[in-house]
């Protein structure tokens, strides 16, 4: 890995992605300490319980503790994420937009400009319903129409500025945007975390043989998420041979790469936006709150059972979105494209799909568990939620967008030192 980084700082075109990303990225930090104006951040963090590991310091986890300083990023960017969500799911319902996705280019910037519109939209309510929370727990100054309308967009923009911050490095820099933004704000937290579990080991709270363990555990966890990022099923395929002119062409054999985990980190980043924002929005109401979170509160069996459920969701469903088994088959008929013992078209299809279908249960069910098994093993040795919220779901983000980067990086290497038939 560090030998690719060192390959990239060298070519110019690569070193000026990698530096624009890193600028952008400084924005984000630097974002995220740009305090919301008229509200008490210090007192509204204690009210919320962001440091007690509930659903809001999770939130906060991921938007680098822009939640507890009450910043401009404070939402971070899940109303993107979950914009995202609700656009792909409708892409399936409406016929009209799964046939805007097949177009191509231009019908997938059609979707995105609707998933923008989705994220303001979603902004606003979270927004919303902050400033409400704020409001009725005393922490905003001054409580008049002016002062509230000013929160509230003041919180919509610094989202929709994160996810403008979150395509730019998709398009001009290296690595998914949005992925690498909730990277930075994870990264961001560790020293706290490490310092809060210092603090609880050596006050009394934690058990030094619990931490200790929790910290193999976490090397495990990577271990195992390196290991299915990386596994693979190569399918093999043979080309015909065939003469054009006094020229023969094909007859070589290669394959195709089928991912133990297709999705990659989006069905974890999916399932915890999914599961955050109502639970978000159900804390904003007294009256349901203690229910919903007694049930399925943040940590409880009923969050890690709908977390594992919804993990298993997204990684078919963004795995039948980025992989379909009868287009492969069409390509591959069209070129004399063939899997040894199978005739090209629909049988070819149904044979990709299968194997697909069955790697990819592996794949969700072992990301499934590592997302859950911290919070097992918090119950089983006691630790407090607030250390364990660096869990499962943070080291899975973590090293899902560092592979995922890093096979952008070496792509990018390959293509510029590809030299092409014209030396």
């Amino acid at each position: 890995m560090l030998q690719a980084m060192r390959n990239a700082l060298r070519v110019p075109d690569l070193r000026r992605r990698m530096l624009y990303t890193a600028a952008l990225l400084v924005v984000f930090r630097l974002g995220s300490y740009v305090p919301v104006p008229g509200v008490n951040a210090k007192l509204l963090a204690e009210q919320l319980g962001t440091a007690g590991g509930n659903i809001f310091g999770f939130l906060d986890l991921f938007a680098g503790g822009a939640l507890t300083r009450f910043s401009v990023f404070a939402m971070g960017v899940n109303p993107y994420i979950t914009s995202s969500i609700i656009v792909q799911l409708l892409t399936i319902v409406i016929p009209s937009w799964e046939e805007m996705s097949k177009e191509g280019p231009d019908g997938r910037k059609k979707l995105q400009q609707y998933t923008k519109y989705g994220t303001v939209l979603l902004a606003l309510i979270q927004g919303f319903a902050i400033t409400m929370t704020a409001r009725a727990y005393g922490v905003v100054i001054d409580p008049g129409v002016f002062n509230t309308l000013l929160i509230i967009i003041t919180l919509t923009a610094g989202s929709t500025f994160l996810m403008w911050i979150g395509d730019k490095i998709t398009e001009k820099g290296i690595g998914n945007g949005i992925s690498l933004l909730i990277f930075t704000g994870i990264v961001a937290g560790l020293p706290g975390q490490a310092w809060s579990a210092g603090r609880a080991v050596s006050s009394g709270m934690v058990n030094p043989v619990s931490l200790i363990a929790f910290l193999v555990l976490a090397v495990v966890v990577v271990a195992g998420v390196i290991m299915v990022q990386q596994g693979q099923r190569r399918i093999p395929v043979q080309y015909a041979k065939r003469v054009v002119g006094r020229r023969m062409y094909g007859g070589q054999s290669t394959y195709i790469p089928m991912q133990v985990n297709q999705a990659g980190v989006i069905p974890v980043i999916f399932a915890s936006s999914v599961l955050s924002f109502p639970l978000t929005l159900a804390q904003f109401v007294p009256s349901i709150a203690a229910g919903v979170n007694r049930w399925v509160g943040y940590g409880s069996v009923g969050y890690n059972v709908l977390y594992v459920l919804l993990v298993v969701f997204f990684t078919y469903f963004y795995t039948a979105v980025t992989f379909n088994p009868v287009d492969v088959a069409d390509n591959m008929k069209k070129h004399g494209g063939f899997i040894p013992g199978l005739r090209p078209g629909r049988p070819t299809a149904q044979y990709l799909d299968r194997v697909l279908t069955r790697i990819t249960l592996a794949g969700a069910i072992f990301l499934a568990v590592i997302a859950v098994l911290p919070y097992i093993m918090a119950s089983v040795t006691r630790m407090p939620t607030s250390i364990i919220s660096f869990g499962g779901t943070s080291i899975l983000i973590m090293v899902g967008v560092v592979l995922d980067t890093m096979k952008q990086i070496e792509a990018q290497l390959l293509m510029r030192h590809y030299e092409g038939f014209i030396k």
